[in-house]
């Protein structure tokens, strides 16, 4: 095998050809998979490393903390405005797209070794380390401001509760929590509450990962109960005369609103992110990743069908559609609820937000791709201190000085561009690792081509997502969407998603055992592990709608979303070739790595 260990930089590594094949040697390591899941985890942690301390039930309402916020009370009147009482279908074609996000989510979860990283150490495991750093730069930076956004939104909702009473209302100035106090033409925004709550949770997040999740638990509950309540007691003032016309709009309507609420899912991939500390990884991380969803999915349809059955959709507020239906119904005391709801919703978001940056930056810090202070972790409090203190610093800067809110339309790429990698990593660990394309030229000849299929598929759902966009014909949209099925079936049938099935393929079963003895060296240090995790069906159709879908609803992202991706790309990719190529070390010294083989797969 080839040494991977990382150089550094000396003034004859910067010779132009001697620098540029350095990069791309650095560019192309992959994660080290071998045998052995112990060791070496805490490499970095100073001897003490995370605490496995979270159950099948703190896992499912991690991922509901972190899907359901005050989007529920919210984007649900919103979009029903222009969707109608359809609203209802746009939010199961968004869950249905996101099931099938959850299912490559899940496989990859339950594959991999239970360690911090998530999307990054999928595209790490699967890809390389430049696509893995890639991706590490673009969800973080929708955590950044996603935090900082949320963190003003909830000292908002604070206030509002505040202003009930008489002694607050209207004495609270803007600069404590309602938008912020604006300078230099709006270009500064002070907001003391946003920071004050953001350190307020970071302090909690220190404390422990027990102490964090009880309080997640306690505020989840709370909103789903309230959430309950709010359907419960909606269901009694339903008039079923206004569900018709049911897509008084059409159904390009309902289409455009599912584009819209995709993004109230997004948060289940939290949980993925919290396989080191969770008790029994394997088994629950999967189930945690769907039933979250499962559970945000139900709720967002009840919640649907209640506000569109109370009021007819044209009379829905835009800022505050459900809390006023119940308003005019007479029942005001549920806006009260609606907007403590609100609260709990706002709080356990951001929490659980807090918490997985802090659980990427530990995974890259342990990699060697950031500084090793971001690899320690607190030898009591058995949390990642230090990374955990930088992100709440850099959210408390973004949330308390500038108005953040108004970079929300370049947020969501981040979810988008994991999401689609996460579903190539399925196919990818799926096909054949080094060793068995060492073993077999077809073995190479099928990767490319498969890497070929999956570019096609992701080309072709962002040429649909633009014609739609954009307005063009359908017949182009028709045309793109077929080239994409055309590719998926040729990923379906030209690859073999095993290691033995390619062997076995190109030489026989008798030319395959011999390989093997010739070869042992190189597929015993990638031993595929036991095969009792979750499988994802379908593979690769499934996973090739999901890349397909994700890259249609990433056209239809503001033109300055574009942009972002470009722009944050080139910049990650400069801090990765003069620091990350030269620290990084994927070898496994820092940490082992795992593949579980996928069950009803031959070893």
């Amino acid at each position: 095998m080839r040494d991977t260990k990382p150089s550094h930089p000396s003034s004859s590594s910067f010779s132009s050809p001697t620098w540029f094949s350095n990069f791309c040697s650095s560019a192309l390591r992959t994660k080290t998979l071998t045998s052995s899941e112990t060791t070496n985890v805490r490499a970095h942690s100073g001897g003490e490393g995370l605490e496995r301390r979270l159950g099948l039930l703190d896992l499912v309402l991690l991922g509901v903390g972190a899907s359901i916020g005050a989007g529920i009370f919210v984007v649900t009147g919103t979009v029903a405005r222009d969707a109608g009482p359809g609203v209802t279908i746009s939010f199961i074609l968004a869950g249905a797209a996101c099931v099938l996000n959850a299912l490559c989510y899940a496989e990859m979860a339950s594959r991999l070794p239970a360690v911090v990283g998530g999307a990054y150490l999928y595209a790490y495991t699967a890809f390389n380390e430049l696509t893995a750093f890639l991706v590490f730069a673009q969800l973080m930076l929708d955590y950044h401001i996603g935090a900082a956004s949320i963190a003003r939104s909830l000292a908002s909702y604070l206030v509002s509760i505040l202003e009930i009473f008489p002694i607050f209302r209207e004495n609270v100035p803007s600069w404590i929590g309602h938008g912020g106090k604006e300078f230099l033409g709006g270009a500064v925004s002070v907001n003391v509450l946003a920071p004050i709550l953001l350190a307020l949770l970071t302090v909690i997040l220190c404390r422990g990962v027990g102490e964090s999740s009880v309080l997640n638990s306690l505020m989840t509950i709370t909103k789903v109960v309230i959430v309950l309540f709010v359907i419960a007691v909606g269901a009694f003032k339903v008039d079923v005369s206004n569900w018709s016309p049911f897509a008084p709009n059409g159904f390009k309507a309902v289409v455009t609103g599912a584009t819209v609420v995709f993004f109230a899912y997004v948060g289940f991939d939290a949980v993925a992110n919290s396989a080191e500390e969770a008790k029994r990884p394997q088994s629950d991380l999967p189930v945690g990743i769907l039933g979250s969803l499962l559970i945000c999915v139900i709720l967002y349809i009840a919640v649907c069908l209640v506000i569109t059955g109370m009021v007819p959709y044209q009379s829905l507020g835009e800022d505050a559609p459900l809390a006023e239906a119940f308003t005019s119904k007479g029942l005001k005391y549920v806006s009260i609820l609606i907007s403590i709801g609100a609260v709990a919703g706002l709080t356990t978001t951001l929490l659980v937000g807090l918490y997985v940056q802090s659980r990427l930056y530990l995974g890259l810090g342990r990699d060697g791709l950031l500084p090793s202070i971001f690899a320690k972790v607190h030898s009591t409090r058995h949390t990642p201190m230090q990374s955990q203190v930088w992100v709440g610093i850099v959210a408390g800067l973004l949330a308390g000085i500038f108005n953040v809110r108004v970079l929300s339309h370049i947020l969501s790429v981040g979810s988008l561009t994991g999401y689609s990698v996460v579903s190539a990593c399925v196919i990818t660990l799926r096909w054949k690792d080094k060793g068995a394309s060492q073993i077999s030229r077809r073995c190479i000849s099928d990767r490319r081509e498969g890497t070929i299929c999956l570019v096609v598929v992701a080309c072709c759902g962002f040429a649909s997502g633009l014609c739609y966009n954009f307005g063009f014909p359908l017949f182009f949209s028709f045309v793109a969407g077929l080239i994409a099925i055309v590719a998926a079936f040729l990923l379906h049938f030209r690859h073999s998603p095993t290691l033995g099935q390619c062997a076995m393929c190109s030489r026989g079963r008798r030319g395959y055992i011999s390989e093997l003895y010739l070869h042992s060296d190189i597929l015993l240090s990638q031993v595929y592990e036991d095969p009792s995790g979750f499988s994802c069906p379908g593979v690769p159709l499934v996973p090739a709608i999901c890349i397909f879908f994700n890259m249609l609803l990433f056209a239809q992202l503001h033109h300055e979303a574009w942009w972002r991706f470009v722009v944050l790309s080139i910049l990650s990719i400069g801090v990765y070739a003069f620091y990350g190529q030269y620290h990084a070390d994927p070898t496994g010294s820092n940490h082992i790595s795992v593949y579980h083989r996928p069950p009803g797969s031959e070893t």
